[in-house]
């Protein structure tokens, strides 16, 4: 298992939440999106400059810009699907 900020996630990677580091306004809003310990998140696509990042977050798309995803940390299990 390995631990970085979501906007470190490529293309088709899938992981946990595991906290936020977003405080105030932002902070309730990614969790009423879904962004809570324990939920997935996957990456489906960055823009062509790299920000906002469309991602999968409880079946809905959500674009998160850069700056809030990198106060996202997240789990990503072992590539063979063993942690």
């Amino acid at each position: 298992m390995t631990i970085c900020h979501l906007n470190d996630l490529s293309e088709g990677d899938e992981a946990d939440v595991v906290r936020l580091e977003s405080a105030g306004s932002i902070r309730r809003r990614l969790q009423d999106i879904g962004l809570v310990p324990g939920n997935a998140v996957k990456c489906l696509l960055k823009s062509p400059l790299g920000d906002p990042v469309a991602y999968d977050i409880c079946g809905a798309v959500i674009a998160i810009r850069k700056e809030e995803a990198s106060k996202i940390y997240v789990s990503k299990g072992a590539e063979n699907g063993t942690d």
